[in-house]
Order: structure tokens, then C-alpha cells, then sequence
């Protein structure tokens, strides 16, 4: 009996130990990935206002023609008709469009800035999984090109975003240092909170989502994971040590009540890009008493807090806050 245990027990422990180090070195391999290239760090444009306005008529005409997309989500630009002191680029959210940020593009328009929200590719579709398609080169595509007319459109210019639209602002400040004079980002979703998923399963979600080399998976809010694998990928190639002589100011917003996005992660990613750059820092966490969760620019979910909030951003964005 003892032979005939050993003559089955010891190639079992073999085939489990050569399954062990392939597994470990599969893990090793996910960890190891590449996440960046040059193609998404694509050179930037010298626009005249001219053509900057053309541009967006472009899209603006398309996105009319194109019944894949709904109205209400098309791009949103409001311009005064000429290069004014300031512009600002408003990057909404995943799954979201451009309607996010339709009041308050209406209040840094009145504050005399030159505004422009274009619609994130895959996004506003009358097909609500149409986003699962995306790649991280469509939206370094379209976050840098949106950056190079927004910066035609003043004499200053800077970077909104919420959510996943806050990842690429991030990724347009390190990569467009001429062009982002002005950073704010609104519940950013640099990573996913613990309960989504732990920090340690991040990068390898990233790669095998991301790259889909497993099967994409939707859950409960409708999210793909091969979509928001690509926003990760974004996120994960902005290096907070650069160097920024152009950027003026730097503010984060988070919310207590997020449960969808890590908020350390939140808060140390923008802070570290102030501190690389000696600049001041501001945050600010809206109390869990609002109510308000994740989406903290939609009107329709800030109810009373709308306007004292929108007021803040302004601020915050301008750099005239406080840090709380």
C-alpha cells in the first residue's frame, strides 16, 4: 500500500508544483504588463480659434447626423465668439455625456470663460453598451484632441473632469504641459474603491480586461469592465512626478458618500502633482449629511447644495479656495 501511495503521491505533487509555477509566473506576467506606448501620448496641436470653432461645428454637424446618438447628450460648447482670458475643457463622467456639466458650463460661461464639453467616443448612444467597445487610444485620442481646441479658445486654459473624466484630465495635465494651465477633478476615478476591488487585483483587472484577454463582464450599474479597464489604463501611465511650469492650481473634490471609486487614491494623486510643482492643493469632501454620492455635478442629484457647490468649484478650480 505504502508503494503504490508513493508511485501516485509524488508525480500529483509534481504536476501541482509545475501548476503553482506556471500560475505564479502568469501573475508575475499581469503585473509585468506594459500599459503604456507612445501612441497614446499623441503631440499636440497649435490651433487659431478659427479653426478650433471650425472643429467643433464639425463635430457638432455629426453628431446631428448621427442617429446613433442622442440628442440630449451631443457636445456641449459655449463661446463668446472670440479667444477670450480664460477657457476650460469639461470631461464627463463613464456612461455619462455631456448634459453632466450642462449648469455648470452655464456658470464659468458667465464668469466669461470659453467652454467646451465634447461627448467621450462610445458614449451618449441610443445602445447603452455600446461603451464596452472602447479603447484607452480613443480616449487619449479624445482627450487630447478636446485639449487642443480648448486651448485655441483662451489665452488660459485648464481641465474638469468627474469620475472617469477626472482620470483623463489627470492624464491631459502630465501630458500636456503647455496646454493645462488649470486642474480640477471631481470624484476621480483613479482606481476603484476596496470593495469594488482591492488595490492588489487592480492592475491585473486592468490587463486582462483591458487588453480582453478574458471575456468582458457588465455588472449591476451596467459597467463594463473592459470600458472602465481603459480608463484604468490612463489613469496608471500618469506620472504625478512631472514637471508642470504652466499649471496654476490643482483641486480635487470627493464625496463621503462615494462608494465607487478609492478615495485616498482620490485625494494623493492630485497632491502629489501640487506638491511635485510647489503649488497649493485644495480638497474638499462633501459631507455624507447632503446625501450627494459619486455624481456630484448632475443638478438633478445636488438638490439644495447646487448652487453653494457650483460656486465652490468655480473657486476651487480658479484656485481662490480654501483646503478643508
Amino acid at each position: 500500500m505504502t508503494d503504490l501511495v508513493r508511485r501516485f503521491v509524488r508525480p500529483l505533487g509534481r504536476v501541482f508544483g509545475v501548476l503553482l509555477v506556471l500560475i505564479l509566473i502568469s501573475v508575475g506576467a499581469l503585473y509585468l504588463w506594459p500599459l503604456d506606448n507612445d501612441n497614446l501620448h499623441p503631440d499636440p496641436q497649435t490651433l487659431t480659434y478659427a479653426e478650433a470653432s471650425a472643429r467643433i461645428t464639425a463635430q457638432a454637424d455629426a453628431e446631428k447626423e448621427n442617429p446613433g446618438i442622442r440628442p440630449e447628450c451631443r457636445s456641449l460648447a459655449l463661446l463668446h465668439g472670440d479667444v477670450t482670458a480664460k477657457a476650460v475643457l469639461m470631461l464627463h463622467g463613464y456612461t455619462d455625456c455631456p448634459a453632466q456639466y450642462a449648469e455648470l458650463a452655464q456658470l464659468y460661461y458667465q464668469q466669461g470663460y470659453n467652454v467646451f464639453v465634447p461627448l467621450a467616443p462610445r458614449h451618449g448612444t441610443v445602445d447603452r453598451r455600446a461603451h464596452a467597445d472602447l479603447t484607452a487610444q480613443e480616449l487619449a485620442n479624445y482627450a487630447t484632441s478636446s485639449m487642443d481646441i480648448a486651448a485655441a479658445l483662451g489665452k488660459e486654459a485648464g481641465a474638469v473632469g468627474i469620475s472617469g473624466g477626472g482620470a483623463l484630465a489627470t492624464y491631459l495635465a502630465t501630458t500636456r504641459p503647455s496646454q493645462v494651465q488649470r486642474l480640477l477633478v471631481i470624484s476621480p476615478f483613479y482606481r476603484p474603491a476596496s470593495g469594488q476591488a482591492p488595490a492588489v487585483v487592480v492592475k491585473p483587472f486592468t490587463v486582462l480586461f483591458g487588453f480582453r484577454l478574458v471575456p468582458d463582464h457588465f455588472n449591476g450599474n451596467n459597467f463594463s469592465f473592459a470600458a472602465l479597464s481603459q480608463y484604468l489604463r490612463l489613469a496608471a501611465i500618469t506620472d504625478t512626478g512631472t514637471r508642470l511650469p504652466a499649471l496654476r492650481s490643482v483641486a480635487v473634490v470627493t464625496s463621503a458618500n462615494d462608494t465607487f471609486i478609492d478615495l485616498q487614491q482620490a485625494r494623493k494623486v492630485p497632491r502629489e502633482i501640487a506638491e511635485t510643482n510647489n503649488l497649493s492643493f485644495v480638497q474638499f469632501e462633501i459631507p455624507a449629511a447632503t446625501g450627494i454620492g459619486h455624481d456630484a455635478v448632475d443638478p438633478a442629484g445636488l438638490g439644495t447644495e447646487k448652487a453653494s457647490l457650483y460656486a465652490r468649484y468655480l473657486g476651487m478650480y480658479e484656485g481662490q479656495a480654501t483646503s478643508q
